[in-house]
């Protein structure tokens, strides 16, 4: 069981897939460093200076007690977290898209086998009258 489970685990495909899967999220984290801290400053400074992770839709507003201390949190839609989100995730999709679209065009392509040659015109019907001979 133990020689099964080491064939298994060292198989080319499942270290491959691990390999693939360490260097997405390190990919993922590039990535939403350059939506956050580059392109996320620039949509905002195009918008007028704001922070576009701020950008919020205040459903009912935080209930503050006396000493400025917040007794009940604000409830928010933030639109802008998310929007960054969509866009993080958008820039991931693009590239995995080139990757392997780049990946499709190294391969070579499988050559079809080579249909087996079949009977001339002339052998049918050389097989046709012979079978109307009997």
């Amino acid at each position: 069981m133990l020689k099964e489970f080491k064939e298994f685990a060292l198989k080319g495909n499942l270290v491959d897939m691990a390999i693939a899967f360490v260097m997405g999220g390190a990919f993922g984290k590039v990535v939403t460093a350059f939506v956050e801290k580059m392109f996320a400053p620039i949509i905002g400074l195009l918008l007028g200076g704001i922070d576009l992770n701020d950008k919020k839709l205040v459903l009912k507003d935080a209930i503050v007690d006396t000493t400025g201390a917040v007794t009940t949190p604000e409830v928010a839609i933030e639109w802008g977290t998310f929007l960054t989100a969509v866009i993080d995730f958008t820039i991931v999709a693009f590239v995995m898209f080139l990757i392997i679209k780049a990946m499709n065009k190294l391969k070579k392509p499988a050559e079809a086998p080579a249909a087996p040659a079949g009977p001339t015109q002339e052998e049918l019907l050389i097989q046709i009258r012979d079978l109307l001979k009997k």
